[in-house]
C-alpha cells in the first residue's frame, strides 16, 4: 500500500505553547522554491507522496478551463475556492451553474452546511437545511460540470476516475507537477484527488503562481487568470476572517490549504512554499508557509508579523492569552 512521509520523515514545523510550556507539536516536511523554480530550502522529506487534498484545486480549476469552461473574475476564483459557504459564496456559485444551464441538483458534491457560523446560524433560524451549493468545494464542482457543458462530454458520471473531464485533469496536474500520478483517491467531495510528491505540488504551484495572464501559452495564460482572479477577490478563495483570505488580503499571495494539513503559498515575487503536516493539522499551515517564504526572501518579517497578528494564534487559559502557536525548531 503507498503511504504518506513517515515521522521519521519528518521534522518538527510548528509548536503550541502554553504559559511557557509545549504543549504540542506539528511534524511534518516542507520545501521552498526560489522565484525561479529552484529549491531552495527543504524540511523533511519532500519527495514523500501526499494527497493534496483542496491544495489541487487550482490544478483542477485551470483543466476546466482549458477544457472549455468560460469563468472570469469572482466566478473563476471560486472554481479553486474551499469557501465557507456564505450567501455571498452560494450566489456566484449558482450563478456558474445557471449560466451553463444546470441546476444544484447537478452537483456531485455532498449537501453541507455552511462553514461560516453567522450564515448556518441564520438558515437554521429560517428552518434551512444543508444544500450542495453551500458544501465548500460546490465551486470546484460547478466549474466542472460547466467544462462538460461546453466540451460535450456528459454531466451524468462527472466524478469517475474514468470520465473524458477526469481524464482530462489529470493530464493538466502530470503537465504541472512534472511527474506521472502515482495513486488516484476519492477526495471528501466526491472527486478524484491524485497523490504527487511535496516537491511535485511546489513546482505546479509555482508554475501558476508565476503564470501571467498575457501568456501566448493557453495554459500559462489561464494559471495567470485564476491567480489574478483570487487576488482581485480574496473573499472568494476561503472567507471573512479565514487563513486564506486573510493572508491573500494581507500579503497579497496566492494560497491555498488543504484538508489534512496540507498548504501552498506564493509570495508576489514567486517564491513559493509547499508544506504538509503529519497529524493533519491545520492551524499553523499558514503562519509557517509565510515564515518559510520570508526566510527565502519572499516576504518581509514585517509581513509574517501582520500576518501573525490577523490569525488566531493565540492560546487562551482562562480567557487571557497565556502563549501562541508559532513556527517550530525544524524550520
Amino acid at each position: 500500500m503507498l503511504e504518506t512521509l513517515t515521522v521519521q520523515d519528518s521534522v518538527e514545523l510548528a509548536v503550541v505553547e502554553r504559559s511557557g510550556f509545549v504543549e504540542s507539536r506539528h511534524a511534518g516536511a516542507a520545501v521552498v522554491l526560489s522565484p525561479d523554480g529552484d529549491i531552495v530550502a527543504l524540511h523533511g522529506n519532500a519527495d514523500a507522496l501526499i494527497l493534496p487534498r483542496s491544495s489541487l484545486k487550482p490544478l483542477q480549476a485551470i483543466a476546466c478551463v482549458t477544457a472549455g469552461a468560460v469563468l472570469e473574475g469572482e466566478q473563476l476564483a471560486l472554481s479553486t475556492a474551499s469557501h465557507v459557504g456564505t450567501d455571498r459564496h452560494a450566489s456566484v456559485v449558482r450563478d456558474i451553474l445557471t449560466e451553463g444551464g444546470l441546476t444544484e441538483d447537478d452537483l456531485g458534491c455532498p449537501a453541507s452546511w455552511p462553514s461560516d457560523s453567522s450564515t448556518r446560524d441564520e438558515l437554521v433560524r429560517e428552518h434551512g437545511e444543508p444544500t450542495r451549493v453551500r458544501m465548500n468545494c460546490s465551486g470546484k464542482h460547478a466549474a466542472m460540470l460547466r467544462a462538460c457543458v461546453a466540451t460535450g462530454w456528459p454531466t451524468d458520471g462527472y466524478l469517475d476516475p474514468a470520465h473524458p473531464l477526469q481524464q482530462h485533469i489529470r493530464d493538466v496536474v502530470e503537465r504541472l507537477t512534472g511527474e506521472k500520478i502515482a495513486h488516484t483517491a476519492i477526495d471528501g467531495c466526491g472527486a478524484p484527488v491524485h497523490a504527487t510528491t511535496l516537491t511535485g505540488l511546489a513546482r505546479a504551484i509555482h508554475r501558476i503562481g508565476t503564470a501571467s495572464d498575457r501568456s501566448p501559452f493557453a495554459l500559462h495564460r489561464v494559471a495567470g487568470s485564476l491567480v489574478r482572479a483570487v487576488r482581485e477577490n480574496p473573499w472568494t478563495i476561503e472567507g471573512p476572517g479565514r487563513p486564506d483570505t486573510i493572508a491573500t488580503e494581507k500579503l497579497g499571495v496566492f494560497t491555498k490549504h488543504g484538508a489534512e494539513g496540507v498548504m501552498v503559498m506564493v509570495s508576489p515575487n514567486g517564491t513559493t512554499v509547499a508544506l504538509k503536516m503529519l497529524d493533519g493539522a491545520t492551524r499553523a499551515s499558514t503562519i509557517v508557509a509565510a515564515t518559510l517564504l520570508a526566510r527565502a526572501g519572499g516576504l518581509t518579517d514585517a509581513d509574517v508579523a501582520a500576518l501573525g497578528e490577523a490569525l488566531p494564534l493565540t492560546v487562551l487559559g482562562g480567557g487571557a492569552d497565556v502563549g501562541a502557536i508559532r513556527p517550530g525548531a525544524g524550520i
